[in-house]
């Protein structure tokens, strides 16, 4: 993580005007109304990992208000976990209100209006999701926001101890690594969130959403079987293969698409890490469970635009 903002190298009389000026472009376009502005001080840290943005901050007490204005100048391309590491932050937003503590997790929207306050002591952490992937995990997330994500179950714990540990990955992880590290992150996210809808309103849509995770966590632990099918799936989560392909399709797959894109993806990250440039193609193919060379080449071709060996000799020269 990269300092960009303490208050320490500013002058009293401007820190709180700095301050805001950094927190709108790093973090969201907001008005402040700080406790004392005198005596207010703060710091926020940046980084990314893999798709990952993240912004670490701690600042005096203080209410923030994204209002609408505010709101119709975002972009709607990403979305806000935040997580509180110290003291507690209360927020409102599309009609809740919840208080986190040290540990707990909300989703924000930036593209709603929102307000905060955040206590003495308070040090927060947000990751910067992309909107679209995370939508493809749970579909249209806004009754997901301002639900609370707190330690009680083991998973929601993961979730949250990950979280607190991407700061120190920034910037420490290839390429690769950070892009397995954010699609891990952004499974346990999507099981938390799916799991907090759930548990405060129940919904069809939330039940289809938690199914999917399990069908795409079932597929992804077995991509390297290549006995792998899609009656194993539908097994391993307890669904019929005709049900599960019919929850799939509103995410435009099916489980045999979802196993094909999957290890195809990861045969694409082998084949493009020099780590592990002397793989042959057909190691990286069968390791992945591909049992057709043949197969898997068009397959490869069609998905990138390039086989497999163009594919892996373009990342050995760059």
């Amino acid at each position: 993580m990269r300092t960009i903002f303490t208050t320490s190298d500013v002058h009293p009389r401007d820190r709180f005007d700095y301050w805001h000026s950094v927190a709108c472009r790093e973090i969201v376009e907001h008005e402040s109304f700080p406790v004392s502005r005198a005596h207010f001080e703060a710091e926020i840290e940046v980084g990314s990992v893999g798709a990952l943005d993240l912004v670490a901050f701690q600042n005096s007490p203080l209410r923030v208000e994204h209002g609408q204005a505010h709101a119709s100048r975002r972009s709607s391309e990403q979305l806000f976990l935040c997580r509180e590491t110290n003291g507690s932050m209360s927020v409102e937003q599309d009609g809740r209100q919840i208080t986190l503590h040290s540990g707990d997790m909300t989703l924000l929207d930036p593209a709603l209006p929102y307000s905060a306050s955040f206590s003495f002591g308070s040090k927060t952490l947000v990751l910067k999701l992309p909107r679209r992937e995370l939508q493809a995990r749970l579909g249209k997330t806004r009754s997901m926001v301002t639900r609370l994500i707190h330690l009680v179950s083991t998973e929601d714990g993961l979730t949250s101890s990950l979280n607190a540990a991407l700061p120190a990955l920034a910037g420490q992880t290839c390429p690769v690594w950070g892009r397995l590290v954010a699609n891990f992150m952004l499974d346990l996210i999507a099981l938390s969130l799916a799991k907090a809808i759930e548990g405060t309103t129940p919904r069809v849509s939330s039940m289809k959403a938690m199914a999917i995770l399990q069908i795409r966590a079932a597929v992804k632990a077995s991509l390297a079987d290549p006995d792998l099918d899609v009656q194993s799936i539908a097994d391993a989560v307890g669904l019929s293969v005709r049900y599960a392909n019919d929850i799939l399709a509103s995410q435009d797959t099916s489980i045999g698409r979802l196993i094909l894109t999957e290890r195809l993806e990861r045969c694409r990250q082998a084949l493009g890490d020099p780590a592990q440039s002397c793989r042959s193609v057909s190691e990286v193919a069968f390791g992945w469970g591909f049992s057709d060379l043949t197969h898997f080449g068009r397959c490869f071709k069609k998905a990138y635009g390039m086989s497999p060996r163009e594919y892996q000799l373009s990342h050995r020269k760059a």
